[in-house]
């Protein structure tokens, strides 16, 4: 089968109603697709105030409001609807990005009609319960993506550290690597600007500690503020920028009330802020890839992560900043107020940063993505396909 041939369904539980590092991959990964005259089609929730326009043919699934979380929606399969224009789509491919109904919908439809079926994995679903009080759910959880991701013809993940996770939980037979690309006109050392730190409070000689993403507890907003009272404790000079917008905004304002806060940054404006920090703290474990890690390090900005999945890929310890054991605040304290204090060092870590992102290009990441797409459905043709597991993800 040739390239154009190609005719991709991709369902998503968020394709562009949430700004998220996830969507904006897939989105990028339809644009790329569209311009190697791939037909795609893609299946998600929408609502009359998407965070950006999508990319491609959206077609709007059924949903409700996440309990709690009302900005996230909850796909509930798939109606008559989608599935007569899913028919009409003839797809030769299915592409699931989320182990969600919408996604067990298409795995079902890929079987009845006997279609390969490839999922993209995008975030460690099975580690957001704790922060909210339900770490004993992990353990079901777990078995659910075991047996949404095993019903897979292939899993591509986004690291190396995630593939290995799920291969060491059984979670596929056919595990590749779909990592994520750097848009190097935004995301450069050239980008940092005295000027704007100036303009939002922050002196030429102040050391900036960062934080990019959605303000939202899973990403250990507990972990980075608790480290941030030990440094100033410990009489560190620093200044905090937050860059990003979520539900546990007002949360976070409070207890970093010294912290600049930029709100939601995005392009340009986002590059700047990254270029001009000069540590990026990220002490997330839920990330399976973290695209403001390798941001911030193409920026020249050394990074103090969590040694967990999608961190444990790109930060070379020691080298382009530091790994420290998730939830060990007095360790990441000390990492930090390393970086405070040593300007030699942070250039240094920053300029190996800088040079260990060059191999993430967009255009061959995605290729992988249809080199994938290409071999799954040569070998489905040849009655290659890997087994189906029982109901709770054995055979």
């Amino acid at each position: 089968m040739k390239t154009e041939d190609l005719r991709v369904a991709l369902f998503s539980g968020n394709y562009n109603y949430v700004r998220d590092g996830a969507n904006q991959a897939l989105n990028r990964l339809v644009g790329y697709l569209l311009r190697q005259g791939v037909s795609v089609r893609v299946y998600s929730p929408t609502t009359e105030t998407p965070d950006f326009e999508p990319v491609g043919d959206l077609v709007s699934t059924s949903s409700f409001p996440f309990p709690g979380r009302q900005e996230y929606l909850v796909p509930t399969g798939m109606s008559r609807r989608v599935r007569k224009d899913l028919e009409a789509f003839k797809p030769n491919i299915i592409h699931v990005s989320s182990p969600e109904f919408l996604g067990h919908a298409a795995q079902a439809f890929a079987r009845k009609h006997n279609l390969p079926i490839v999922a993209s994995m995008h975030t460690r679903f099975d580690t957001y319960f704790r922060y909210y009080g339900l770490a004993f759910l992990e353990p079901l959880v777990t078995v659910i993506m075991r047996r949404f991701y095993r019903r897979c013809d292939a899993v591509m993940a986004p690291s190396e550290s995630m593939a290995q996770v799920m291969r060491e939980e059984r979670m596929g037979y056919d595990i590749g690597i779909w990592t994520r690309g750097i848009d190097r006109t935004i995301f450069t050392p050239a980008a940092r600007d005295l000027a704007w730190r100036r303009s939002v409070g922050i002196g030429d000689d102040d050391v900036v500690i960062g934080y990019i993403g959605r303000l939202v507890m899973e990403k250990g907003l507990d972990v980075f503020s608790d480290t941030i009272d030990r440094l100033a404790k410990a009489g560190i000079t620093h200044k905090v920028l937050i860059v990003g917008e979520g539900p546990a905004r007002a949360w976070f304002e409070a207890r970093l009330p010294q912290a600049i806060f930029t709100g939601f940054l995005m392009k340009e404006q986002l590059g700047r802020a990254v270029a001009s920090m000069d540590v990026l703290f990220n002490p997330s474990v839920t990330e399976a890839f973290g695209n403001v890690t390798n941001e911030a390090l193409a920026c020249r900005v050394p990074v103090v992560a969590a040694l967990a999945t999608g961190s444990s890929s790109l930060v070379h310890d020691g080298e382009t900043g530091r790994l420290i054991t998730p939830g060990a605040i007095s360790e990441f304290a000390d990492a930090l107020a390393d970086y405070c204090i040593y300007p030699t060092l942070r250039a240094k870590h920053g300029a190996a940063g800088e040079m260990a992102t060059a191999k993430y290009d967009w255009d061959s990441v995605n290729q992988a993505m249809i080199d994938t797409y290409l071999r799954i459905i040569d070998n489905h043709a040849q009655g290659l396909s890997p087994p189906r597991p029982g109901p709770w993800g054995f055979e």
